[in-house]
C-alpha cells in the first residue's frame, strides 16, 4: 500500500489567530484543537517560542488569547472560535480527510495530511481555493512499496515561460521548504512584480502540474 503526503499552504488566511500571530512572532509549530466547547465553538492552542512578549502576541490578533503554560521552550495561548466560521482546516476536515500537522508561519498557514488517492489533494486545493487566495502545494510526497512504483512523466511545456520562471524563481529563494526561505513578499519583490501576480502565477502553475500528474 502506498499513499501521499500533501502540504499546502494558505498565504494570510481571513480571521486566523494562529497565522495573525505568526506574522509578528516565530514560527509556530504547536497547534491543537477540540471541538468540546460548551457553546459549541471551537477551541485551539498554539504555542509561541519563548522570547516574544504577550503584549506583541496579542496587539497581532483581535482574537481574545488566554495565556495557558509557559515552558522553556514555549508559550501557550489559547482562544475560542465559532465553528463552521470558514476555516481552512475545517475545509479540508470537511472532505473526511484528518490533518497530520498545522504549523503558521509570516502569516501563512501550513496544513499536513495524509490520502491514498492523489485526486484527494486536487480536490482540496480546490476547495481552499475557493475561500482564499494565495493557496499552494508546498510539499507532495509519496511512499512507495518495493514492489512497484508509478512514475509519471510531467512536460514542462505545459507551463508558460513566465510561470516557469515564476517557480523556479521562488524555488530558488526557497519558498518551498520549511522552514521557508523566502515569503511570498520576498520572492514578488526578486521578480519585481506584485505579490497578487505571483500568487496567480504559481496557482496556475501548479494547478497544470497536478493536473499532468493525476492525467487530467
Amino acid at each position: 500500500m502506498s499513499g501521499f503526503r500533501a502540504t499546502v499552504v494558505v498565504d494570510d488566511p481571513t480571521g486566523c489567530p494562529i497565522a495573525d500571530v505568526s506574522s509578528t512572532t516565530d514560527t509556530i509549530t504547536s497547534v491543537t484543537r477540540s471541538s468540546a466547547s460548551t457553546d459549541g465553538g471551537v477551541v485551539e492552542e498554539f504555542g509561541v517560542a519563548d522570547g516574544s512578549s504577550t503584549e506583541t502576541v496579542d496587539a497581532s490578533t483581535e482574537a481574545e488569547l488566554t495565556p495557558i503554560q509557559t515552558t522553556e521552550q514555549e508559550d501557550i495561548y489559547r482562544f475560542e472560535r465559532d465553528a463552521d466560521a470558514g476555516c481552512a482546516c475545517e475545509i479540508i476536515e470537511q472532505t473526511g480527510t484528518p490533518i497530520s500537522a498545522v504549523r503558521a508561519q509570516n502569516g501563512s498557514l501550513l496544513l499536513t495530511f495524509r490520502t491514498l488517492d492523489l485526486e484527494v489533494v486536487a480536490e482540496i486545493v480546490g476547495d481552499l481555493r475557493a475561500e482564499f487566495d494565495g493557496v499552494l502545494v508546498e510539499d507532495l510526497t509519496q511512499d512507495q512499496d518495493d514492489e512497484s512504483t508509478d512514475p509519471v512523466i510531467v512536460d514542462r511545456e505545459l507551463l508558460t515561460t513566465r510561470q516557469r520562471e515564476i517557480i523556479e524563481a521562488a524555488h530558488e529563494l526557497g519558498y518551498f521548504e520549511y522552514p521557508k526561505g523566502a515569503n511570498a513578499t520576498d520572492v514578488a519583490e526578486e521578480l519585481d512584480i506584485a505579490r497578487s501576480t505571483l500568487t496567480e502565477h504559481l496557482a496556475a502553475g501548479q494547478t497544470k502540474l497536478l493536473n499532468a500528474i493525476l492525467e487530467k
